[in-house]
């Protein structure tokens, strides 16, 4: 796919930007000592029986863990431009995840109808994971050329 500089330009601020939130959000949840995913999955609305499971006191450190890290993770990957698409996939799903407590359909939240941020980010990510946004100004760019990935056509399946 070719694309002019102001697409290349845009989609690498795209990234960078995501990138920022996805990171500054983990890395506070992760300084946040009391932190917990408790009180947001607790008022679900919709899929409580799942969201109840989640906040088992067995299940809810991992939901934890996987909140604070998965947004750190991934804000990293998006600022280097490494891993992109497929950190692009698991925060959709982690997004998603997020979204469904909200949703008393067809309104998320007090104020909107089906869409909201979580929405706007999965579209975000989206977009990020098929347009190859790590191959512009990232690492994948540099690492796609390296030998072990042409020998091994599953891993560079990974980065391209």
């Amino acid at each position: 796919m070719s694309m002019s500089k102001p697409q290349r330009v845009s989609l690498f601020i795209l990234r960078i930007t995501m990138g920022w939130m996805y990171l500054y959000a983990g890395i506070s949840h992760i300084l946040d000592t009391t932190f917990s995913s408790a009180k947001y999955i607790g008022e679900a609305k919709s899929f409580v029986y799942l969201f109840q499971w989640f906040s088992n006191p067995q299940v809810l450190p991992v939901v934890d863990f996987m909140v604070k890290w998965g947004m750190t993770l991934l804000g990293v990957s998006l600022l280097l431009g490494l891993f992109v698409r497929i950190s692009s996939y698991l925060g959709m799903l982690l997004m998603f995840l997020l979204y469904l407590p909200l949703l008393n359909f067809p309104m998320v939240g007090t104020n909107s109808y089906l869409v909201n941020q979580h929405i706007i980010y999965i579209s975000g990510l989206l977009l990020l994971a098929t347009c190859r946004a790590g191959h512009i100004w990232g690492v994948e760019k540099w690492l796609v050329n390296l030998p072990i990935f042409s020998r091994y056509p599953k891993l560079r399946a990974l980065i391209n």
